[in-house]
Parts: C-alpha cells; sequence; structure tokens
C-alpha cells in the first residue's frame, strides 16, 4: 500500500528561488502526513505563461541542480518516498524542455521530457522522443507523464503496456468552462485512461492567476478502476489516499475481457493513417 499525494501549489512566474520554497515546503508537509509518493505540478519550479524564449531560458535548469539533491535530502526522510514534480529543463544545443524529474532517496531517478506540447508552449519547448519512463520504486512501478500528453490514448497505454501501476502526472490545466456539476474536463479524461488501462493515476494541477490566465485546480487522485477517490478543489492544498499498487496489475475487465490480451494491434496498425 502507498499513501499518494497530489500537491496543488501556485508557482510565480519567473521566481525560482520563491517557487523551490513553496515546493519544498508543500513535500515537508506532505512528508508529515505519511506521503509515499508525492506529484507536484508542472513547471513547478518556473511558472508557466511565459512570452519569450529569454524569459524561459531565465528559470530553466539542468536535471543535475541542486534543487533535485534538496528533494532528495527531503525524500530520504522518510523511507522509500518518491517525489515527481515538473521543471523547465535546459539541455544540450540551447534546447529547453518541459520536464518532470523523479527523485528519491539516491537522487534523480529518471527525467521525462513533455512529447505533446500545448498550444502555445510549441513556441517555447523542444518536445521530448521518448516514452514515459516506468521506474520500479518501494510502493510499485511509477510511470511519469505531463498534463497533455495524458489526452492521447496511445501514449497512456504505452506507460501502461511498460508496467506502470501507478502514473504520475504533473499539470497546468487552463480554466475551461463547464456546465454545473460537471467534473474539470481533464479529469474525466483521466478517470477514462485509468480504466481503461486499470491504472491509478495521480494529478497534480496548479492554482493561482497567471498572466490572466487561471486554472482548473483539478488535482485529483484516481483509482484503477477508474473513480476519483480524493481530490483538492480551489485553492492551494493537497489531497492524499491509500493506493494499492497491486490492483493495477490486474488487467482483467470481466470473466473474458482483458484490458491488454484483447487488443487488436494488427488491425490497429493496418487501419491507423500516419496523419
Amino acid at each position: 500500500m502507498a499513501i499518494v499525494a497530489a500537491l496543488q501549489l501556485a508557482p510565480v512566474l519567473g521566481d525560482f528561488e520563491g517557487n523551490r520554497l513553496k515546493a519544498a515546503t508543500a513535500i515537508r508537509e506532505a512528508l508529515t502526513a505519511g506521503a509515499d509518493l508525492i506529484v507536484l505540478p508542472e513547471l513547478a519550479t518556473s511558472g508557466y505563461v511565459f512570452e519569450t524564449v529569454d524569459e524561459l531560458r531565465a528559470v530553466a535548469i539542468p536535471r543535475d541542480h541542486e534543487i533535485f539533491t534538496e528533494w532528495a535530502a527531503l525524500a530520504a526522510s522518510r523511507a522509500g518516498t518518491v517525489i515527481v514534480g515538473g521543471f523547465a529543463e535546459s539541455g544540450d544545443d540551447s534546447e529547453l524542455f518541459n520536464s518532470a524529474a523523479m527523485v528519491d532517496a539516491d537522487g534523480v531517478r529518471t527525467v521525462y521530457r513533455k512529447v505533446h506540447l500545448w498550444d502555445q508552449e510549441k513556441r517555447y519547448f523542444t518536445p521530448g522522443n521518448e516514452a514515459p519512463p516506468v521506474v520500479q520504486t518501494s510502493h510499485g512501478r511509477v510511470g511519469v507523464m505531463i498534463c497533455f500528453d495524458l489526452e492521447f490514448p496511445e501514449w497512456t497505454r504505452i506507460a501502461a503496456l511498460g508496467g506502470a501501476d501507478i502514473l504520475a502526472v504533473p499539470t497546468n490545466w487552463p480554466y475551461m468552462e463547464r456546465p454545473a456539476g460537471e467534473r474539470v474536463a481533464e479529469v474525466q479524461i483521466a478517470m477514462a485512461m485509468a480504466r481503461i488501462n486499470h491504472m491509478a493515476i495521480v494529478c497534480a494541477d496548479r492554482s493561482g492567476i497567471e498572466r490572466g490566465v487561471a486554472w482548473n485546480e483539478g488535482s485529483s487522485i484516481i483509482s484503477a478502476d477508474g473513480w476519483v477517490i480524493a481530490a483538492v478543489g480551489p485553492g492551494v492544498g493537497a489531497t492524499f489516499a491509500t493506493v494499492d499498487p497491486r490492483l493495477s496489475t490486474d488487467k482483467w475487465l470481466a470473466p473474458l475481457a482483458h484490458a491488454f490480451d484483447d487488443r487488436r494491434p494488427d488491425l490497429y496498425k493496418k487501419f491507423t493513417p500516419a496523419k
């Protein structure tokens, strides 16, 4: 069993040190509450609504930055803790990536670069080209992807086929109107992806208003059956839930229905156009 935490923060655009402190404080509070897996929002260290590449470059950091040493030290205070959080990554050849790091007491376990860039992100970031990583941890196999990646069923299925028991998804979901009583659209997408893959999903959204952009504040923990079992709601905060990673290993949906074995990839390839 793992106690999972989704942290909903309000990063300030361009304030790396302030955002660093916010993240560390929220991580400490989650650890005090007993969290084993902690997920922070997309671009938690930098903010999101950039207007120039130079503005982004000023807060981009390499994957060996000391902030991850700090996260590792925090993780070490509770045996087996894993932290997943988004950051703006400065890569080789001056490329900039929308990335997420997975960190435990031993340091950075993996870094994922967002493959499916949303809207204006295409102006500033280079898309990643590697599959979502799946890492064996003390609390099951944890996969990582970022925000808009979740809306591509093929990509989520790749993580599930890779063995992910829990998919950690740092997000920044811009606010969208919805009918009264309805869940955030992206949360509904996450619920569907969890259900069809029988894989738990943790989405850490953000709060605040940045250059006129509000956010859905949809941080949610979703069971392998596809139900929201914990959510933050409006404002800065955190939500916790107990997740059994072993439940994600059973892909039987009914006595004769199997999420993986019933696939027909031979037909999918035959009938799927390249564009």
